[in-house]
């Protein structure tokens, strides 16, 4: 584990980072608008979950023209909140967005929740998928079976890899335990920025197993570099042959989300055009597509609706921190 100092120079340089990086989406070419030059942030290193879902975004905004100039900002760390510890800073700001969802709600809970989605303007859920748990090709785990009987007896020598602390990867390893009457504390789970670390610690046997979104190793588990165990949906998904948790004896399920927020005190008028230009996305062919080949179900929410399923997704987290004892 990184000795406290070690972390505070590494908060207090992605902060300059950070700030450098909105400066810079800000500064050229005068006064933005989101039509004109938009930009997304990553709240999370290139190769994850976040970063793939923000890419797909600005590749259809752009092949589209619902945007002329979208861009991707990467600002990692800590579940994504240091991202949003710095979005939240540019209250007022009309062209920039950024993309969240179910693991920040879990990394707000763990950092005490001194920000949170109170502090910024809720816009759309666009789309869930879910985790897998997978070890690599030559892995001596054949099954979940074999996984789980070397596991539960000795899960120090077995570590797990995933996103970063509080992420629906960690939560779920914490279900996980639980399920099977471990204590959740004795997991040995190994916190990564972003799922190229993640990866490479599996592939370079690092880790014993990894989880990680299910579209995030689809590619390596297809080319034979990775073996999937089990995927934590309640029913396999469609073209997939990955067996669920559940039909093999787990009662384990989780899904995560994605979607988009605002800076703080934007404009009834700017936030109508930003949801304006994510409902023109959402209906895109183009995007369409795009969830499909991710294996992502759409559950596309705004206003009300949305609000209404950060609150429970909140309370949610609350529960199952406290249960897992995190």
């Amino acid at each position: 584990m990184a000795k406290p100092w070690k972390l505070g120079v590494f908060a207090a340089v992605v902060a300059v980072v950070a700030a450098l990086a909105f400066a810079n989406a800000a500064s050229s070419g005068g006064v933005s608008t989101a039509r004109s030059k938009l930009t997304l942030i990553a709240p999370a290193a290139p190769g994850g979950g976040w970063d793939g879902f923000a890419r797909e975004a600005q590749h259809v905004m752009r092949a589209d023209g619902i945007v002329n100039n979208p861009q991707v900002v990467n600002i990692p760390g800590a579940g994504g909140t240091i991202g949003l510890s710095q979005f939240v800073q540019e209250t007022g700001r009309e062209d920039l967005v950024m993309v969240t969802g179910g693991v920040m709600v879990g990394a707000i809970e763990l950092a005490g929740g001194e920000t949170g989605f109170d502090d910024v303007t809720p816009l759309a859920r666009m789309a869930d998928d879910y985790s897998v748990l997978v070890v690599p090709a030559d892995s001596q785990f054949q099954t979940l079976d074999d996984f789980l009987a070397e596991w539960t007896v000795n899960p120090g020598a077995n570590s797990i890899g995933g996103g970063s602390l509080g992420s629906i990867d960690h939560l779920l390893g914490g279900l996980l335990a639980l399920e099977l009457g471990m204590d959740p504390k004795d997991v040995n789970y190994v916190a990564y920025s972003g799922g190229g670390e993640a990866l490479n610690s599996l592939l370079s046997h690092t880790t014993a197993a990894g989880i990680s979104g299910y579209n995030e190793v689809k590619d390596q588990i297809e080319a034979g570099n990775l073996r999937a165990l089990a995927i934590s949906s309640e029913e396999r998904l469609a073209g997939s042959d990955v067996p669920t948790f559940i039909e093999q004896g787990v009662d384990v399920s989780m899904s995560n989300w994605r979607g988009f927020v605002a800076p703080p005190g934007i404009s009834p008028e700017a936030e109508a055009e930003l949801l304006a230009i994510i409902e023109e996305l959402r209906d895109s062919e183009d995007w369409q597509a795009a969830v499909e080949r991710n294996s992502w179900i759409d559950t596309y929410q705004t206003g009300d609706e949305f609000t209404e399923f950060l609150d429970e997704e909140v309370d949610t987290a609350k529960q199952v921190v406290k249960e897992l004892g995190l």
